[in-house]
């Protein structure tokens, strides 16, 4: 049996199974933070939402496919799974970092904000 061909659709599946549902959790959770930072201005808002889920999505089926060159040929099941937990484990470290990321961005351009808003109102 060719354990290689199945790990490859395994992780697939679970790979767009997660990207999917973590762009989406983001997508609906984050648009609040943003509508802030534009002011209560919606048509901003939504531009610059759909184009961050845009690049999210970019980004991590781009990742995603590129760990498909870098596996190691996979001899028995228990090595089956030990790859695809740690390819796995990987993609979810680096949604992570790149959420963490995103919302230090957001908080310390919101601050900025604030501070030359504060400033003009003096």
């Amino acid at each position: 049996m060719n354990y290689n061909t199945l790990s490859y659709c395994i992780y697939a599946l679970i790979t767009c199974y997660i990207i999917i549902w973590v762009g989406r959790l983001f997508y609906r959770n984050g648009r609040v933070f943003i509508l802030s930072f534009f002011h209560n201005r919606k048509d901003i808002t939504d531009t610059t939402n759909n184009l961050l889920l845009t690049a999210y999505y970019l980004f991590n089926i781009g990742y995603a496919i590129i760990q498909f060159s870098y596996w190691k040929h996979i001899e028995n099941v228990s090595a089956m799974c030990s790859s695809i937990a740690t390819k796995t484990g990987i993609l979810i470290f680096i949604l992570a970092g790149l959420h963490y990321n995103n919302m230090l961005i957001i908080y310390l351009m919101s601050r900025k904000t604030q501070q030359m808003n504060s400033s003009l109102n003096k």
